[in-house]
């Protein structure tokens, strides 16, 4: 390459590298721009918008320093529509639908929002400096201003659209929505029922769940806001080496809730024990006067931290289907509980037990296909690594005392002692099953769903348990209290009222009786929708679950951090 070519090459270049600084260093709109009449207003504020558009979509979002737009292609393509008017306000006065907006975004949490994602602070700002201005009014003549409030509101308000109508949390998994995310187009059409109806709250009614449960919670809100305290509390570490320390906080977290009248001595172990009942009995679980990680974790739980609890729920209602089936089967995993819903109406309430921590059962979606009498019980790979292998190393017996059978791929059984077990760890190559039985850990009928986790609902042979408040205890599957009636009404789904239901259930009954091993085909295969709700709503008012699994802990660390 020739000298002359290679100055070519490098002038080309030079050219197009100051273009390209050119394009990303748009100007920022002006800090201020006091006009002098209402027709000027609107001219300025129409060229300081689309500046400032221009800027924050090679910035960010940035407008300045303080603000910026969560959605700027959207908020420019939305204003572009509009050839860069101000939507919120005419001539330097506030239309009656920013009044609106501006109240919502205040009591957003009504709508287990939050206020400070919407520009409230900012908007709280300028509104200020509008209406408490010296006597000059040059504050409420400055088209920077309103400029910045209009960009602002709409950007909240298309942020609140997508919070109201999809939330806040990730899809995963088992999430049913279809519309997973919102067009341009969809955004318009909002702005556009807002113009049309005038009402900002029908435009959001309408975006929200139908679903009966999100308004329960929903309306218990203003209740628990008004009573809510937001004072910080001792937070009580799990309990470590250093007892005294875990004692000491213990106290003083009891002390701050009324629990026990005094913490400026140590409190002896009964007078502790006591006010951790007092707790336990206000609180809805187990009271036995011991601080485990359950009772732990409630005293842990503030009223901020239980508002955020309710914004993570509603968005969960979020992700069900927007219509639900006309029948099905609803576990909530926090609140031990089941329900068979036909319609509106909760046919049945069971207590439920699910799985513990370390085994934890599933959150899923399936529907009920068979009905299995006396059913044996293979046990799952995580079972049989976590603790069947180290059992069978200590003693082989542990089979026989277990109840369980050991068996190879031809389905002949094994004698467990003919096994060299310390050479597996991280599987076996046989089956463990236990047979039918009243001693059966399914107890005497099982309801089978597809999953890929090989659990089902059932009953139990430790029917005591449903004693418990706090009945995380299982392997993973979930154990139904009223497994009778939920096995009958299933045959009446299937069976209309007459002499084919008599004999179905006489069947059924018989075989429960005679303790016989049979598979019942379900016809009308019914929906199950397990689910992780730690709050929920009734007449009076909310009621709150403990985080068994600490699922609400992570979403609240990694999505409302800051809150």
């Amino acid at each position: 390459m020739n000298i002359k070519n290679v100055s070519c090459f490098f002038f080309t270049g030079i050219v197009c590298l100051l273009l390209i600084t050119a394009c990303n260093n748009t100007p920022p709109p002006p800090d201020s721009a006091v006009v002098h009449s209402p027709e000027e207003m609107d001219t300025r504020t129409k060229r300081i918008i689309q500046t400032s558009l221009e800027f924050a979509e090679r910035n960010e979002g940035k407008i300045d320093d303080s603000i910026i737009l969560h959605q700027p292609e959207l908020i420019k393509h939305l204003y572009e529509k509009k050839d860069f008017i101000t939507r919120w306000s005419r001539q330097g006065q506030w239309q009656l639908q920013a009044d609106s907006l501006f109240d919502f975004i205040k009591n957003a949490k009504l709508y287990g929002l939050f206020p400070e994602d919407y520009h409230f602070t900012e908007l709280t700002a300028i509104q200020a400096r509008f209406f408490n201005d010296s006597a000059t009014g040059l504050d409420r003549n400055d088209a920077v201003l309103w400029s910045k409030a209009d960009l602002m509101l709409t950007d909240a308000f298309g942020k609140i659209i997508k919070d109201i109508k999809l939330g806040r949390l990730p899809n995963d998994s088992i999430t049913l929505r279809k519309d997973s995310v919102l067009s341009d187009y969809f955004y318009r059409k909002q702005f556009e029922t807002l113009d049309s109806s005038g009402s900002l709250t029908h435009t959001m009614r309408a975006l929200e769940p139908k679903h009966q449960e999100y308004h329960l919670l929903k309306a218990g809100i203003k209740k628990f806001l008004d009573s809510a305290d937001y004072r910080s509390f001792t937070i009580v570490p799990s309990r470590g080496k250093d007892t005294a320390a875990f004692k000491k906080a213990l106290q003083h977290r009891l002390y701050e809730g009324g629990f026990i009248e005094y913490d400026s001595i140590p409190a002896e172990s009964v007078h502790l024990a006591e006010a951790v009942k007092k707790f336990q009995k206000r609180t809805g679980i187990t009271v036995d006067g011991k601080a485990g990680e359950g009772t732990i974790r409630m005293l842990n739980l503030s009223d901020r931290e239980k508002f955020i609890r309710i914004a993570i729920t509603m968005d969960r209602y979020k992700m069900l289907p927007a219509i639900m089936p006309s029948r099905y089967v609803w576990v909530n995993l926090p609140g031990y509980y089941m329900q068979l819903k036909d319609g509106d109406t909760v046919k049945i309430f069971s207590k439920i037990i699910c799985g513990k921590p370390a085994t934890r059962t599933p959150v899923l979606t399936s529907a009920i296909s068979e009905m299995i009498t006396y059913p044996q019980w293979t046990v799952p790979t995580s079972i049989i690594i976590k603790e069947i292998l180290p059992g069978a190393k200590k003693n082989p017996d542990y089979f026989s005392r277990k109840g369980f059978s050991l068996v190879n791929a031809k389905g002949d059984e094994v004698d467990p002692y003919t096994v060299e077990w310390a050479k597996y760890s991280k599987g076996i190559p046989y089956k463990v099953v236990q047979g039918s039985g009243d001693d059966n850990a399914l107890g005497i009928l099982k309801f089978n769903f597809n999953n890929k986790y090989a659990v089902y609902l059932h009953d139990t042979n430790q029917r005591y348990l449903f004693a418990q408040s706090a009945r995380s205890l299982s392997h993973g599957c979930v154990r139904v209290q009223e497994w009778e009636k939920l096995a009958y009404t299933i045959l009446r789904y299937d069976y209309a009222e007459g002499k084919k239901l008599s004999v179905v259930k006489d069947s059924l009954s018989s075989w429960l009786k005679r303790k016989e091993k049979h598979s019942i085909y379900v016809r009308n295969r019914l929906p199950v929708y397990i689910r992780y709700f730690t709050c929920e709503g009734n007449e009076n008012g909310i009621v709150f679950y403990d985080d068994i699994y600490g699922e609400d802990k992570i979403l609240r660390e990694k999505y409302f951090a800051g809150k």
